[in-house]
């Protein structure tokens, strides 16, 4: 059984379809990318696996429970299901220490103690520790992706989702996530992550899902999938991939 398993998924905003019943399973431990053209509902599939956004109809379902019905508690789910945005949502009035240990002590219930101690545990990780009193506007913008990816660790989620983790970032800035999303799949933490970024797909993922029109066309190793020649959709969207390979 896969860690999430995604049936028949439907999102519809008014009239206009964005997933068309689109099935994905993503397994414990790995790091499963979703790819595809702009505006064929990558970050509406993320959203709706920890209900920020509500589906229309299908199933999620999270260690076999369906966690789309009426009765989920979703403030649980979304603290099992850590989030980070593509523009990091950090206050901006708070500290990095602050920001990591505000969740921890809000909803979790930790003192202050005992936050900042696993708010440093996560930011020693990050190799972030020496600006935990820094505010984000004094971090470069691969810094405040590690201080959101930090906050969302502190609460142990069973899965990290990652929503264009390097849209903002430079090159020097990308591979410098790239490395550190890598670390993190070597401990063994399960991610579906978003992005338009082929080299950071090629670089942390064990497949990737390719999202077309609402719905996954192929899923696969980026290696794979850059070599396929007999679908005009994956040649035009991996072709860049395949003839750096």
């Amino acid at each position: 059984m896969a860690l999430i398993e995604v049936r028949a998924l439907v999102k519809t905003f008014g009239d206009r379809p964005v997933l068309r019943g689109m099935d994905l399973d993503v397994e414990e431990g790995q790091v499963t990318v979703v790819m595809g053209p702009s505006g064929c509902g990558k970050s509406t599939l993320l959203r709706c696996l920890n209900r920020l956004v509500e589906p229309t109809s299908g199933s999620i379902r999270l260690r076999g429970q369906d966690i789309t019905g009426p009765g989920v508690d979703v403030r649980a789910l979304r603290q099992s299901m850590g989030f980070v945005f593509q523009q990091y949502a950090l206050y901006r009035h708070l500290t990095v220490l602050d920001n990591v240990t505000l969740a921890l002590r809000k909803l979790r219930g930790l003192s202050r103690v005992q936050a900042a101690s696993r708010a440093m545990h996560e930011l020693g990780r990050l190799e972030l520790a020496g600006h935990r009193d820094s505010y984000p506007a004094e971090l470069s913008g691969g810094q405040k992706q590690r201080a959101a990816i930090a906050r969302a660790l502190a609460m142990d989620p069973t899965v990290l989702l990652l929503d264009e983790p390097t849209s903002a970032l430079d090159p020097v800035l990308t591979r410098e996530v790239s490395v550190l999303l890598n670390r993190l799949y070597l401990d063994n933490v399960t991610m579906v992550c978003v992005t338009h970024d082929l080299y950071l797909a090629r670089y942390i993922s064990d497949r990737v899902a390719f999202l077309d029109d609402g719905v996954i066309h192929a899923c696969d190793s980026i290696a794979n999938l850059s070599r396929r020649q007999d679908d005009p959709r994956l040649r035009a969207f991996f072709g860049r991939e395949g003839s750096a390979t």
